[in-house]
């Protein structure tokens, strides 16, 4: 899996949100480096569960639509003397 690269302002959000979630949560600030450090951290150890559930669902949203589009190709066949 290729590392997940995010463009300086969506890192700058997700630092954000997490200095927010400290304060909020924990009661505590932590400085911008620590919030990277501790992203890069559970990128590193857990972003690939979030990435393979994000892949399965998308993998389950397409079979749906592709056994729709199969179903809505049979309603529309002609009959003929050929047999599969």
């Amino acid at each position: 899996m290729a590392m997940i690269e995010f463009s300086p302002a969506e890192k700058d959000l997700i630092i954000d949100k997490v200095q927010r979630y400290f304060v909020a949560e924990l009661d505590q600030d932590i400085g911008k480096f620590d919030a990277e450090f501790l992203i890069d951290f559970f990128s590193e150890e857990v972003g690939a569960y979030f990435y393979n559930r994000g892949l399965n669902d998308a993998k389950m949203v397409l079979e749906a639509k592709l056994a729709s589009i199969s179903d809505d190709l049979y309603e529309i066949e002609k009959p003929t003397s050929f047999v599969r």
